[in-house]
């Protein structure tokens, strides 16, 4: 059963901003796209790349490393469905975010 954390604060996220935060070891990268909070693995499915230091563009994020795109709200690729990233419910509770971690 997934437990909500606390991961940031809203004002630490303003919209079109990103954060990568770790817990137990793993990565996670957070997104405010037009004031809705996403997250998904931290790293980039091919070579490791840190997704919360790509560009976005709409929905997506866009790998600083070698350019590997995932939407940011269902981490779905247009190369198919061998290389989707991990999402991870998001709730907000006043000023909090929280994410639901396995």
């Amino acid at each position: 059963m997934s437990e909500f954390l606390k991961m940031a604060t809203l004002d630490e996220l303003p919209p079109g901003g990103a954060k990568e935060f770790e817990h137990e070891g793993r990565i996670y990268a957070l997104f405010n796209v037009d004031g809705v909070i996403s997250c998904i693995d931290g790293f980039c499915p091919h070579e490791g790349g840190p997704l919360a230091e790509g560009e976005v563009e709409g929905t997506v994020v866009t790998c600083p490393w070698h350019g590997w795109r995932f939407d940011v709200r269902t981490g779905a690729t247009p190369m198919g469905p061998n290389y989707t990233v991990d999402v991870f419910e998001v709730k907000i509770d006043g000023d909090d975010v929280l994410v639901a971690l396995p």
